[in-house]
């Protein structure tokens, strides 16, 4: 999919999220049922940062012809995620060698602009990732590697993916 078609797709998807923000006490957002459970809080932190510091940051990556290289294949499991156009329906976890520190949680307020801020940093790299070529590629160290437009998609995917963590959450913090 071209970023122009998935932009609508993935502006739905995170004003889903900054409209549910408004839904939750803070005992709710910070609410977490055991060590292994993550909070709404944390999870919204965790969708945040990796916009940023990892989708985005890969997409800009990609065009600037650095941190990467020259062509390179995606894996198995980086070819069913493409060609689906979404992760598997299960819960995955981040292996150990790659998960960072527990995410700390923000207020509710601040991820409203921060969601904003990452509808707007999207938008603006729609005309630059479209016209990308293709050629130089960013390692995801699960699916390979990726081209600018795939990481693009890859962002929106995500989101979509903790969908059903957020309703989980929500559930449980009920």
């Amino acid at each position: 999919m071209s970023p122009t078609e998935v932009y609508p797709n993935l502006e739905t998807v995170v004003n889903q999220y900054i409209n549910s923000l408004d839904n939750y006490s803070d005992e709710q957002f910070f609410f977490k049922t055991n060590d292994e459970t993550w909070s709404l809080g944390q999870m919204y932190e965790h969708l945040t940062v990796s916009s940023q510091f990892f989708f985005l940051a890969n997409c800009v990556r990609c065009l600037e012809k650095r941190k990467g290289q020259l062509g390179g294949d995606k894996t198995h499991f980086g070819e069913q995620q493409f060609k689906y156009g979404g992760f598997p329906p299960v819960k995955l976890k981040i292996p150990d060698a790659i998960r960072g520190p527990e995410p700390v949680a923000k207020t509710r307020e601040e991820y409203k602009s921060i969601l904003k801020k990452i509808l707007t940093d999207s938008q603006n790299l729609i005309e630059a990732v479209s016209n990308d070529d293709g050629s130089y590629k960013a390692l995801q160290v699960a699916m390979g590697w990726l081209d600018a437009k795939e990481w693009y998609y890859l962002h929106e995917m995500h989101y979509r993916h903790h969908l059903r963590q957020k309703t989980e959450l929500e559930s449980l913090s009920a």
